[in-house]
């Protein structure tokens, strides 16, 4: 699948091009592990901006099978057709829920493509990154704490600090069973997908990235960010959201 560039000169020209929104379309946000969904503010204000409806999700994180049920209840409450955009462990969580017959795409931001059988867990133990391990503290009651000393350059380096530190202080404990809960059956294989990049990841790393996206097929947009890039670069994630949806729109949910 080729891969694009985004730069802000190319989001920029593309806003003149995205005011005939699918009406019918709902955009469902699902955050990843330690945060929720605020971070996708801007994101949600800006597919606003184009006409969709948007859900942010709230999961718990506690396991995979409750936080698939819970993006299923936001995907039975939407009105129309679904697209689901998944950040770092949301993909799993998309992955999976993203076979109810209402979802027609997937977007993937800087997250992990889950097949049948796999999990973050084994996804992450057959990748050799190219930096450090992720500053994870198990806290012995099956959860996993984010060093929150590390986090601002960890996860958003990009980020005002004053931001990344607030995130820091409200972090929340990642079950590992969440981590390890595996998916039953993929939903990218049945329905076209999308799939951001962060080359500047230091969390998950981009070259993890690039090999999940092209196991999937999946449209390819490469953009200069940190794992927080759905914070950072909103507009590029909008945007290649939008053109999920267009896509969609003209082939048919089942055309990649």
């Amino acid at each position: 699948m080729a891969t694009t560039e985004f730069s802000q000169d190319h989001t920029t020209s593309m806003q003149g091009d995205t005011k005939e929104a699918v009406p019918a379309t709902t955009i469902v946000l699902v955050h990843g592990a330690f945060v929720d969904g605020s971070g996708w503010r801007a994101v949600h204000d800006r597919l606003n901006r184009e006409g969709y409806r948007v859900v942010v999700v709230q999961n718990a994180i506690r396991s995979l099978e409750d936080d698939v049920a819970n993006t299923r209840r936001a995907i039975d409450a939407a009105p129309g057709n679904v697209i689901l955009v998944g950040h770092s462990y949301g993909g799993v969580v998309i992955s999976e829920a993203g076979n109810d017959p209402k979802v027609i795409s997937l977007v993937y931001v800087a997250a992990f493509v889950a097949d049948a059988g796999e999990s973050v867990q084994t996804l992450t133990a057959t990748h050799v990154p190219g930096g450090s391990k992720p500053p994870f503290l198990p806290t012995g009651d099956g959860y996993i704490l984010f060093d929150t000393s590390k986090f601002p350059q960890v996860f958003g380096g990009d980020l005002p600090l004053e931001t990344s530190s607030f995130m820091a202080a409200a972090l929340k404990p990642w079950a590992i069973a969440s981590m390890a809960g595996k998916v039953t059956a993929a939903a990218w294989r049945a329905k076209p997908s999308w799939y951001v990049v962060a080359t500047d990841d230091r969390l998950v790393d981009p070259s993890l990235q690039r090999q999940m996206a092209q196991s999937a097929g999946a449209h390819i947009v490469e953009v200069a960010g940190s794992h927080a890039i759905y914070m950072t670069q909103p507009e590029t994630i909008a945007m290649t959201v939008v053109q999920a949806a267009r896509a969609a729109a003209d082939c048919g949910p089942n055309q990649a």
